[in-house]
């Protein structure tokens, strides 16, 4: 199974945690694609073509899931493009917010990003979660 791992990358501490969801999966035996690691990030505009070529087009061909990171006052806009790319395509989704409660994030989730998706709190959760979708397939 093949799972897209979403969220901010453009600080260095987004991508820390990007990469820890990247370790936990791999440690269940699942493969990823983390898009800054596979694709790089956009430095320039003459960089975008080649970002959406490899992380949508490539990236999410064969996914069978996206986790999402959720963090933060606002979740990044290309996450949420992805996960409403993925919904589209019928590729399920887990979120994980860390910062706080979803029963406290409505404003800044919206209904439409918690309807769609599982979320959880915390990589633990995340790990069981991961789980229990490896065995089901």
């Amino acid at each position: 199974m093949k799972v897209y791992i979403a969220g901010k990358i453009r600080k260095k501490s987004g991508r820390e945690f990007l990469e820890e969801i990247d370790k936990l999966c791999k440690e269940i035996g699942l493969d990823t694609f983390l898009p800054h690691r596979d694709v790089g990030l956009a430095k320039n505009l003459k960089d975008v073509k080649r970002i959406f070529e490899g992380d949508i087009k490539k990236g999410m061909e064969d996914v069978q899931l996206i986790v999402a990171v959720l963090d933060g006052l606002h979740v990044g806009a290309g996450t949420a493009w992805e996960l409403g790319y993925a919904y589209a395509k019928k590729i399920p989704a887990i979120g994980i917010k860390t910062d706080e409660p979803v029963k406290n994030a409505l404003e800044y989730l919206s209904a439409i990003l918690i309807g769609s998706m599982k979320i959880v709190n915390s990589l633990d959760e995340l790990k069981k979660e991961l789980i229990e979708i490896k065995k089901s397939i």
